[in-house]
């Protein structure tokens, strides 16, 4: 078996993590890797539970959303069957759609970023990706997408909390690029040069 890698894939809504985590898969796949994709939040308990306050089925302050996302994520990382630890140690090369670089840049639109990323100093010190990579796009870009797709929007799912967040996004690697290795596509290019980069990146670590 292949040596094992934790990839945490990040970016504003309608930045086209999903489209390339397939991509992504698919390589590491045929490169000889067992792959486990996830996302945040989860499609566990306290996950659908926060799905349905990004929805707006359930109103819920923001300091209660970010401490969800953090219960969330400490089950996703611990669960005794589906959990990241667990998946690693079983061999498995982790793919996450949204880790705790996520939390810091969306929460830290409506608190103190040291706080969120205080309280997920837990998630960070049980498992640090091997590389967190970061798809750039304009918020304006986004919100097409999201529009032209989407029959909705979620809670941050407009143009000035984007901008916010993609604001955060690079206030969080400032922070940590000590501590953490982040790589950045732009990814307002197509798709195909977005995951030949993204796969240049990774494989250089295997």
């Amino acid at each position: 078996m292949k040596q094992n890698l934790f990839i945490a894939l990040e970016g504003i809504d309608g930045s086209g993590k999903s489209t390339q985590i397939k991509l992504l898969e698919q390589k590491l796949t045929n490169a000889g890797h067992k792959v486990y994709a996830t996302f945040e939040p989860t499609d566990g308990m306290i996950g659908s539970v926060l799905r349905n306050i990004l929805r707006g089925y359930i109103k819920a302050d923001h300091r209660t959303i970010a401490g969800l996302f953090l219960a969330d994520r400490l089950d996703h990382l611990l669960n005794e069957e589906t959990g990241l630890v667990k998946k690693l140690q079983d061999g498995y090369t982790v793919i996450t759609d949204r880790y705790y670089f996520s939390s810091y840049a969306y929460h830290a639109t409506h608190m103190d970023m040291d706080w969120v990323i205080a309280a997920n100093k837990l998630c960070a010190d049980i498992l640090k990706p091997t590389i967190t990579l970061f798809i750039d796009v304009s918020p304006e870009t986004s919100m097409q997408r999201i529009n032209a797709n989407r029959a909705g929007t979620e809670l941050f799912e407009n143009i000035e909390s984007l901008r916010a967040v993609r604001e955060k996004y690079f206030e969080a690697f400032t922070k940590l690029k000590t501590e953490e290795r982040i790589f950045i596509a732009n990814g307002d290019r197509t798709i195909e040069a977005i995951a030949n980069e993204l796969w240049e990146k990774v494989s250089g670590i295997l």
